[in-house]
């Protein structure tokens, strides 16, 4: 104790830096002794992680080829370097995804190895999530203990809309991995100044833009603000290292961009989502002011340019806790809002003894909170395309600002700390029963649980308040008598025999200190209280994320959790949740149940099965009603007053499986049609051509062969034209035209619809099943 403390007030925290070194008050970036680690910080580090693995490695293959979009995409480069490289739909090299090929290059690397399947594709994502916990923990602890890091990253790994993308083949995943990569490299760079920490932020930067472009740029203005504001450098030192980190940024991404932009268009596949055959117009506008104006050429739906948000639900500050988008990702998100407003608040005066210290912790709060800011703003106000799983990217924000708060004030005590973290408790417990009530027929007791759990929670974290102020109480009274009786009294404390009484243990003999017992017993109130939180807060999204991991997902628009009532989602023909039709839940090929739309791997299953098609021991039943029920074809929501959307989805989020389910999610191939296109496949450069890259995607992955998507996603981008479309059929380059596609808004026009009306007139139709082709090889 030092001599300017008094008892019973807890000691201020060391100063320290990176890696727990203790630092000189008189320098703050001289180090000194490091701190040792706690003998329980690593083993439950490493239960995080395993148990975050095992959750997003559960029952990995009953998704199948989840989204076959960029399955396909991924079969094709395990094939064809050219392929692998542009990001390809087609070994072929006839048209790209509508993205950068960052995402693509791990699936694709583990496709090579390991061959065709849903685990060679979905493990990568599901190691991404790992990495992701593991490295915001890190950069948590580092000035918030390891309490607040395992805090962050299991509200990180039970966030219901990570463990959807992290068990998915979006590119999400790897662009949520690198944003928390690059600010805990800015977060070392402030903690020390070096520029090399700023340089790998910017790599982090170059290749989540080759992810999915300028959305990961969405965070560069703060953390770039708080950097130039709170460095431990000089300042001209500081605005030389942002320098080098946007040449790190330009290096990083341009390579890949100065490549496709000056390779010659004839000799690369055409790059899809753009109208005129650029990179950088699929950049600025497709996949970039498009998404924030709504003005987005050649969409499927959304905005249109219309204020609100058009189809993608309505635009404000309250989108993301509307019905549709609530239970992804704003469990923690009131709780993440009021801690950092309460941290950046009691840290702005930093106490000079620890200045340095809580300097660190302020800019830390900066960091995340401003990313926070940013990408809620722009997430809430965009008119274009939104999808409800584009909200991982908010995720670990949240997670670090809950965890760091509740240690910040845990650590500090006293009455503010105690209001703060019991208002946060009930806040938190609030929004959960509100989500939870959204799904009144799912889990109806959680609800009421944590409700009562959150209030029992909040009054425990106010004890101590009332113990404080009895034991003040009491110390006045037992001054005044003891004065009375003669008995010495130092800094407010009797003195027993010379010596001072601490926590209500004389120390010989003398008068009891004030309020010591009662003081203790409320401290282990409140240390109960507080455990109580943790699970009151994490009660839903665990249980949003449980439903999440036993529910097969599929299809371009996907959800996590439950049905909720009032849901609007997105155009298209989707499933509740993104959820997959079949037996059990099942998909295509595990046995004669299956999601329309929905290639199985080779050797994979449905819900329940594991790796080589073995059935699990408890496959679960299929869901009904609001939980899950598959509303018919084109079904409208029943909500009045909304219209349906594109491909029957209404207003109620119940989503059918109408006019656009093939361009959402693909088609079921049978094995008399897949049989039909392997048959002298090989002497072909296509197999076969389909109006959309869903359509395509799925008989390409059914026969591993390579499958023309005209049009591109939406089938709506002008390749190939008409007339490089007959010549291909006069050289005798594909084989099959696969009717019945449907191109999107814009397909109309030209391309798309001018194909399929010329083979519709030209050649020979030959009907599998439900499937209609036309034999490219053979006049009608």
């Amino acid at each position: 104790m030092t001599p300017q403390q008094r008892p019973g007030t807890p000691a201020p925290p060391p100063s320290t830096t990176q890696e727990g070194a203790a630092v000189s008050l008189t320098d703050p970036r001289t180090p000194v002794a490091p701190e040792p680690a706690a003998r329980w910080e690593r083993p439950a580090l490493l239960a995080l992680l395993l148990v975050t693995a095992a959750l997003y490695l559960w029952s990995l293959s009953a998704s199948g080829y989840a989204n076959q979009f960029y399955s396909a995409a991924v079969q094709a480069g395990s094939e064809s370097w050219k392929a692998f490289f542009f990001g390809s739909s087609d070994a072929a090299n006839s048209i790209t995804v509508d993205k950068p090929p960052a995402a693509l290059w791990p699936m694709a690397l583990s496709v090579r190895l390991f061959g065709i399947g849903s685990w060679a594709i979905l493990v990568p994502e599901a190691l991404m999530g790992v990495a992701a916990v593991g490295v915001l923990h890190g950069a948590v602890r580092r000035r918030f203990g390891a309490g607040a890091g395992l805090l962050a990253g299991g509200a990180l790994a039970v966030t219901p809309v990570a463990a959807l993308m992290f068990r998915f083949n979006n590119p999400d995943a790897l662009l949520c991995l690198l944003m928390v990569c690059a600010i805990a490299c800015v977060l070392r760079a402030l903690a020390d100044g070096r520029t090399k920490w700023l340089v790998l932020a910017g790599v982090c930067f170059g290749l989540g833009f080759l992810t999915k472009t300028l959305q990961a740029w969405l965070i560069l203005p703060p953390l770039a603000v708080v950097y130039a504001c709170c460095a431990p450098v000089a300042l001209r030192r500081r605005f030389g290292q942002l320098l080098l980190a946007g040449l790190a940024i330009v290096v990083s991404a341009g390579w890949w961009v100065a490549l496709v932009e000056l390779w010659p268009a004839t000799s690369r596949p055409y790059i899809g989502g753009s109208q005129h055959n650029s990179f950088l117009e699929l950049t600025f506008g497709y996949n970039g002011f498009g998404r924030i104006t709504g003005n987005e050429t050649g969409s499927v739906g959304g905005g249109g340019g219309r204020p609100g948000g058009g189809g993608w639900g309505e635009a404000g500050i309250t989108r993301l806790f509307s019905s549709d988008m609530g239970g992804q990702i704003s469990w923690l998100l009131p709780a993440a809002l009021i801690l950092l407003v309460a941290g950046v608040t009691v840290l702005w005066r930093a106490r000079r003894s620890v200045a340095a210290e809580q300097a660190g912790q302020r800019a830390e709060f900066l960091v995340w909170g401003g990313a926070l800011l940013m990408t809620f703003t722009t997430f809430s106000f965009m008119s274009g395309i939104f999808h409800q799983y584009y909200n991982i990217a908010l995720a670990p924000y949240i997670a670090a600002l809950a965890g760091m708060g509740a240690a910040l004030w845990w650590r500090r005590g006293g009455r503010s700390a105690a209001l703060v973290l019991a208002g946060t408790v009930a806040v938190t417990a609030g929004w959960s029963f509100v989500l939870l009530n959204r799904s009144p027929d799912w889990l109806p007791w959680l609800r009421w649980t944590v409700a009562a759990l959150g209030v029992l929670a909040a009054l425990g974290l106010l004890l101590p308040v009332r113990a404080g102020a009895a034991a003040r109480e009491e110390a006045a009274a037992r001054k005044e008598a003891a004065a009375a009786e003669g008995v010495p009294v130092v800094d407010g404390a009797p003195v027993a025999n010379g010596a001072p009484a601490w926590d209500g243990v004389p120390a010989s003999g003398g008068v009891p200190a004030p309020g010591g017992a009662s003081v203790r017993a409320s401290r282990r109130v409140a240390v109960l209280a507080a455990g109580l939180g943790v699970v009151t807060a994490l009660a839903g999204p665990v249980a949003y994320t449980l439903d999440t991991v036993d529910t097969p997902k599929g299809g371009s628009i996907i959800t996590a959790g439950p049905t909720v009532r009032g849901g609007l989602g997105g155009p298209g023909g989707g499933f509740p949740g993104g959820r997959m039709r079949g037996r059990n839940g099942g998909v295509p090929g595990a046995g004669q149940g299956g999601a329309a739309g929905q290639a199985v791997p080779p050797g994979q299953g449905g819900q329940g099965r594991m790796p080589g098609g073995k059935q699990g021991a408890n496959p679960p039943p299929q869901r009904a009603g609001k939980q899950g029920q598959v509303p018919a074809p084109g079904a409208r929501g029943r909500q009045a007053g909304r219209p349906g959307f594109p491909g029957g989805m209404g207003g109620s989020g119940e989503r059918g499986a109408g006019r656009m389910g093939g361009l959402l999610n693909g088609s079921k191939v049978s094995d008399r049609a897949k049989a039909l296109l392997e048959k002298d496949a090989n002497d072909y450069t296509w197999a076969a051509a389909a109006i959309g890259s869903q359509n395509a995607a799925s008989y390409q992955l059914a026969t591993e062969k390579p499958v023309m998507a005209i049009g591109g996603f939406n089938g709506s981008d002008p390749s190939p034209t008409l007339a490089r479309f007959k010549e291909y059929v006069a050289a005798g380059k594909i084989h099959y035209f696969i009717g019945g596609g449907q191109g999107g808004p814009g397909g109309g026009r030209g391309g798309s619809s001018q194909i399929t009306s010329w083979v519709a007139k030209t050649f020979q139709k030959v009907t599998v099943g439900d499937a209609t082709f036309y034999d490219l090889t053979r006049k009608g």
